[in-house]
């Protein structure tokens, strides 16, 4: 009789299986169907392919890691499928008067499995409106009172369920998420130039710039004034927060004034008589830049290159406070046909997006170039990276067991995407293959708006874990949102091998 292996020996063996292997495993016998149930494989399986999510954020209440695994895959796989009516939803929501002119998720990046799944943008328009929408259902949740100007910018913090507005004579307002009320506003002299939110842990701020380049640090919600300082004089001021909120880039266009980079909390703690500890960049003409995500303290900057004939991507270093350094590492030209580029973001710590006209084109911050691609028919308007490291609570319900291990069981890709919108009334969604040195990305399908009749194309888009919303303009001076959500049926017959 050939001997068999014992229960520990058995789980040992198991621990080296992939998701795949695992499901066919459990069809050998009961014995064997009992241990590849296991919890820590399947933990050991999620972390290992989620390695962002940590274990104190995942709250699976009585589900099991296993559960969450499979509802996860699935709904990655449908993400980059795209097919529809299999993989996802797309309604057509309005309700603004006038263009819309943001939008931001306000919902945590909950993934959810047990039905609750609620997916929440709020928008400004010029109706002078701001508005929150429940995604999944298509419906309005509430609307603000008419406000005393048109509504510019916009700006979340969906873990503290505040949305901040300002309208375009400068009027701030905070409006608690969950019902639209007004809680609280502040008045700038002038109109803004940027709104930026800053959810910190220990102490959330919102970054305000004046047409005028002058930036506010305000508290939220209270919007009370912790300090100010001038940036750039009778000068419209960008800003561009780092991902851990440590940091401020503030520039403006095209300027011969050097963009400058603020430590947050000398702007949250105003010593008397000392200004805001900040380091000016040695670069001129400034015209874009973006954080690297996975470095908190990692800038690239677009500018035109000494002779000021060509546009060139530097990329920094940030030192601590106390040493205010800040150390270049990498620097490169564009390429000479290249239209100069309007949008630009970071991915990982060596990537670099940049959207010229139709075009996306990835180079790593040495320049090399690694894919460009020319999937719409008119300019691209808008472009979201989906972060790979986005908070996450895990919520699943519970599942049949598979006769068959799903297809999408052992689909290790990066979670993270990116997203185009044009005026060509189409969506593009990318996906990372990081098989390779660097990662790569690939197209994969487009998700069309409306009628070319009465839609003039895409401005906006955005997404979260479960859900994608772009703004669709209308030819009559109105925009709507078209939301996209993705399906998870839990072991569907088209998810089987």
């Amino acid at each position: 009789m050939e001997p068999q292996l014992g229960l520990h020996e058995l789980l040992h063996v198991f621990s080296f299986l992939e998701a795949r292997d695992l499901l066919r495993a459990a069809q050998v016998d009961k014995v064997w169907n009992e241990v590849s149930r296991t919890k820590e494989l399947w933990r050991q399986l999620c972390l290992r392919r989620w390695s962002s999510y940590k274990a104190p954020q995942m709250t699976l209440g009585t589900q099991t890691w296993k559960e969450y695994y499979l509802c996860r895959s699935e709904l990655e796989f449908r993400m980059e499928s795209g097919r529809p009516e299999k993989d996802f939803i797309c309604k057509a929501i309005a309700g603004h008067n006038g263009d819309i002119d943001e939008l931001a998720y306000i919902s945590t990046n909950e993934c959810r499995f047990d039905g609750q799944e609620k997916s929440v943008v709020c928008t400004v328009s010029s109706d002078s409106t701001v508005r929150a929408w429940d995604v999944q259902e298509g419906t309005e949740i509430w609307s603000s009172p008419l406000q005393p100007a048109a509504l510019v910018n916009l700006a979340a913090y969906p873990r503290l369920q505040l949305v901040v507005t300002v309208d375009k004579q400068g009027l701030i307002k905070t409006w608690k998420a969950e019902n639209g009320r007004e809680w609280a506003s502040f008045s700038l002299p002038t109109s803004s130039s940027a709104l930026q939110a800053c959810d910190h842990p220990e102490t959330p701020f919102l970054l305000v710039a004046s047409a005028e380049g002058v930036m506010y640090t305000l508290t939220v919600p209270q919007l009370q004034l912790l300090s100010w300082t001038s940036v750039f004089p009778s000068s419209p001021t960008s800003l561009l927060c780092s991902p851990d909120g440590q940091w401020v880039f503030a520039s403006t266009q095209d300027s011969d004034l050097g963009p400058k980079v603020f430590y947050t909390q000398s702007l949250l703690c105003v010593l008397e008589d000392e200004p805001p500890v900040s380091s000016t960049l040695p670069v001129l003409l400034t015209s874009r830049a973006c954080w690297a995500p996975d470095k908190t303290a990692r800038l690239m900057v677009m500018h035109r290159n000494s002779d000021n004939m060509r546009l060139a991507i530097t990329t920094y270093e940030l030192g601590t406070k106390q040493s205010q350094k800040v150390q270049q590492i990498a620097s490169f030209l564009l390429p000479d046909n290249m239209m100069p580029p309007h949008l630009m973001k970071g991915h990982g710590s060596q990537v670099v997006l940049l959207v010229s006209g139709l075009e996306l084109v990835l180079f790593t911050i040495q320049g090399l170039q690694l894919a460009a691609f020319q999937d719409h028919q008119k300019p691209i308007t808008s472009m979201w990276v989906v972060s790979a490291r986005p908070p996450c609570t895990c919520i699943v319900a519970p599942l049949p067991e598979p006769a068959a291990p799903p297809h999408w069981a052992s689909h290790f890709k990066d979670q993270s995407r990116v997203l185009t919108a044009s005026f060509d009334l189409s969506l593009r969604v990318y996906v990372w293959n990081k098989e390779n040195k660097f990662p790569v990305l690939k197209s994969c399908y487009h998700l069309l708006g409306g009628s070319h009749r009465w839609a003039s194309g895409f401005t906006h888009v955005e997404s979260d874990s479960m859900s994608i919303v772009g703004v669709e303009a209308r030819s009559i001076g109105t925009s709507i949102l078209r939301s996209y959500c993705f399906n998870v049926q839990h072991g569907s017959d088209d998810c089987v091998d």
